[in-house]
C-alpha cells in the first residue's frame, strides 16, 4: 500500500502535467454545490438565489456575475468581493452601490469611478453632494441604458 506522499509526482514535468489535469477536470465542472435556488450557475459554491453566474462563492441575489464572493444584489460584476448592490463593476472590494466602477475599495455610491479608496458620492472620480449625485446618476443611467 502506498502513502499519499509516494503518489505525488516529484519531477517538474510530471507535477505540471498532474496539475494541468486537475485544472482541466475542475474547469469542466458545471455543478453548484451548497447553492440554493440558484439557476444557470457554473461552479458557484454556497450561493442563494443567484442566476447565470460563474465561479462565485457565497453570493446572494446576484445575476450574471463572475468570480465574485460574499456579494449580495450585484449584477454583471466580475471579481467583486464583500460588496452589495453593485452593477457592471470589476475588482471592487467592500463597496456598495457601485455602478460601472473599477478597482475601488470601501466606496459607497460611486458611478464610473476607478481606483478610489473610501469615497462616496463620486462620478468619474469627482465628488458631488448627495442630492446632485442622485440627479446626475438618474440622467446617466437613462443615457447609458442602465436600469
Amino acid at each position: 500500500m502506498s502513502t499519499p506522499a509516494e503518489e505525488i509526482p516529484l519531477s517538474k514535468r510530471d507535477f505540471e502535467a498532474a496539475l494541468a489535469a486537475l485544472k482541466k477536470e475542475e474547469s469542466a465542472r458545471k455543478d453548484a454545490p451548497g447553492s440554493y435556488q440558484s439557476t444557470d450557475c457554473v461552479r458557484c459554491f454556497d450561493c442563494m438565489f443567484t442566476t447565470s453566474s460563474v465561479d462565485c462563492f457565497s453570493c446572494t441575489y446576484c445575476n450574471q456575475c463572475e468570480a465574485c464572493s460574499d456579494c449580495t444584489h450585484c449584477t454583471g460584476c466580475t471579481n467583486v468581493h464583500g460588496s452589495s448592490y453593485c452593477q457592471k463593476s470589476t475588482n471592487c472590494y467592500k463597496s456598495s452601490y457601485m455602478l460601472v466602477s473599477h478597482n475601488c475599495y470601501e466606496c459607497v455610491f460611486c458611478f464610473g469611478c476607478v481606483g478610489l479608496r473610501k469615497k462616496e458620492f463620486h462620478i468619474l472620480n469627482k465628488p458631488f453632494k448627495r442630492k446632485v449625485y442622485f440627479e446626475l446618476v438618474e440622467q446617466l443611467k437613462a443615457s447609458l441604458g442602465l436600469t
